[in-house]
């Protein structure tokens, strides 16, 4: 058992022999370049150790965890304005009459600045009146007319306006009449009836307009009162040479007289000469009054037919009923027309009148005056300033946001400002405005936002400000440095139990998964801390936890970016005033 054992160390260590034997120049090459790796991985050590020691000596940029007020900030400048501007002009030519205001006084909107001679449009103003009137007149006729048409036609009759017994009808079906006044028959009224009778010129100038007369009816021989009408001053001879004066009774038809009845005259020793027939007192045409041409489709009355007014006379057809409607609507329409314009033209005038007036369009101070009492204002040329007005009663000023930015702005956000001509002060303002007409410069777009001064004790408009918005703050938090903040939420602390041999190697992970110093270029002595962030800007980052005040931390990139007219995040220390510079404050 023992021999066995010997004669399989023997072989072993015979074929160990064999192998190196054939395999020595592959063994020497490896050894080579595992003593050459050797090297160089403790000429890297030793070169980090001594880039360490160089950036210790050296000064490496630090910082520390800070406890204050942080917010996010948007910052511009502008220049501060009134609330409101307004220069006076004129609209119209002519000596300045009234102007009892000065420089510096504080006027109320629609108070009366200036007053300019008128004179030249008077003759205007009362021709326009004069239009306005007959327009009202002719609108007042044309709708009388209308209203009258409407009636007269009566939906296609025409009817009668006058009383008495109709003869003599010359309207027929189908005849056309014309607009205005037309004649389709005669008209009489018996109630009253008149007879002329012939008189002795010397017994006719006996008798008087008025008197009474008896009248005698010739075939019944009854006699009847009677009145004399009407007297003749011509001598007319009757009879062989008998002078004669006609005389006119008048008499009331008892019943039962016509036209055909004779009848003499007497008064007292007076009598007539001769006998004459009866005629009817009231005998005329019987007339209608039309809006426009008609063409007549039945006639509706008859000969000896008693009328009164509204007694249908005849029917008009369809088509020039229509016609004579449309007529009359364009009259009244014309009319009204006219009428309107000539309203407008008033309208128009007044305007003009109220021009020579110039009142106050906002409340404010004059700032400046330059035309008085006697100067004349000419429009003719070129627009002639008066005066400007300044609304003072707030100061307001633009700023200028990135369209980066512009979406954080909104009205009401609270506004911190300083002014050059007031160092060491500071004024409360609000965003009153955020604009969307963006101005494009060198491929960036800005946008203006209003500011509106809360308080402007000593301001005046032209004044350069400064304006910071407040998006976001946090008060009594802590905060680092924006470049101490590495991998989104990593920070390299401090650590004093490390030293240039115990430093984490460079394959090795921190807890939880977290890069090492050496992987992440972080000085040696420093140990990387998660930590959760709040408010972030270029400048500063709120630390919500990880980190404790007063811990130091690295700063990668020592060169601090401060925006002007970009968001910043403005930091004070618990004092109030601003952190300052290395360990304890803010970056330097």
């Amino acid at each position: 058992m023992h021999r066995n054992s010997e004669n399989d160390s023997k072989l072993k260590d015979s074929k160990i022999f064999k192998f190196f034997g054939r395999h020595k120049k592959l063994i020497i090459i490896i050894l080579i370049i595992a003593a050459a790796v050797a090297i160089l991985i403790n000429k890297m050590k030793s070169d980090r150790e001594r880039a360490a020691k160089e950036a210790l000596s050296e000064g490496i940029n630090t910082s520390t965890v800070m406890r204050g007020d942080v917010s996010n900030e948007l910052t511009s400048s502008g220049t501060l304005e009134p609330k409101d501007t307004y220069t006076i002009t004129s609209q119209v030519s002519g000596e300045v009459l009234q102007a009892d205001f000065e420089e510096g006084d504080e006027v109320e909107k629609d108070d009366v600045l200036y007053v300019i001679d008128q004179s030249d449009i008077s003759n205007n103003v009362d021709q326009t009146l004069r239009n306005l009137d007959s327009a009202k007149e002719s609108y007042e006729q044309a709708k009388i007319e209308y209203d009258e048409a409407i009636s007269d036609l009566g939906g296609g009759t025409v009817k009668a306006s006058q009383s008495g017994y109709v003869r003599n009808i010359t309207l027929k079906a189908g005849d056309t009449l014309n607009q205005g006044s037309n004649d389709i028959a005669e008209l009489y009224n018996d109630s009253a009836m008149t007879v002329r009778l012939a008189f002795l010129s010397t017994d006719a100038d006996a008798l008087s307009i008025g008197q009474d007369v008896a009248v005698e009816i010739g075939d019944t021989g009854e006699t009847i009162p009677g009145r004399v009408e009407e007297k003749s001053d011509l001598i007319e001879t009757i009879n062989s040479g008998t002078m004669v004066k006609y005389v006119k009774i008048l008499v009331t038809n008892p019943g039962g007289l016509t036209e055909n009845d004779r009848a003499t005259a007497y008064s007292g020793d007076i009598v007539s000469v001769s006998d004459g027939n009866f005629e009817a007192y009231e005998s005329s045409n019987l007339k209608v009054d039309l809006p426009s041409q008609v063409k007549v489709k039945d006639v509706l009355v008859q000969e000896g037919q008693y009328v009164s007014a509204g007694t249908a006379l005849f029917t008009i057809t369809s088509d020039t009923l229509r016609d004579a409607v449309n007529s009359a609507e364009n009259s009244l329409k014309t009319a009204e027309n006219n009428l309107k314009d000539a309203e407008e033209n008033v309208d128009s005038v007044n305007e003009n009148v109220d021009k020579y007036t110039i009142t106050a369009p906002i409340s404010g101070q004059i700032i400046v005056k330059n035309t008085k009492v006697g100067d004349n204002v000419n429009t003719g040329n070129s627009t002639t300033e008066l005066a400007l007005i300044y609304d003072l009663s707030e100061l307001t000023f633009e700023m200028s946001i990135d369209e980066l930015d512009i979406s954080d702005v909104e009205v009401g956000q609270d506004v911190i400002i300083t002014a050059d001509a007031f160092e060491d002060k500071t004024f409360k303002g609000h965003v009153s405005n955020v604009g969307i007409n963006g101005t494009s410069s060198n491929g960036v777009t800005t946008y203006p936002v209003v500011v509106t001064l809360d308080e402007d004790e000593g301001l005046l408009p032209g004044m350069n400000v400064d304006g910071v918005i407040v998006l976001d703050k946090s008060e009594d938090t802590l905060y680092i440095p924006a470049n101490a903040l590495q991998r989104g939420n990593i920070v390299y602390v401090k650590d004093e139990s490390l030293t240039d041999e115990n430093v984490p190697a460079d394959s090795g992970e921190a807890d939880e998964g977290i890069p090492s110093a050496r992987v992440s270029d972080a000085p040696a002595g420093f140990t990387a801390v998660r930590v959760e962030t709040g408010l972030i800007s270029d400048d500063y980052v709120e630390i919500l936890s990880g980190l404790s005040e007063g811990q130091e931390v690295y700063v990668k990139d020592s060169a601090q970016s401060f925006g002007f007219g970009g968001m910043m995040m403005s930091v004070s220390g618990p004092g109030g005033g601003p952190g300052g510079g290395g360990p304890g404050g803010g970056p330097r």
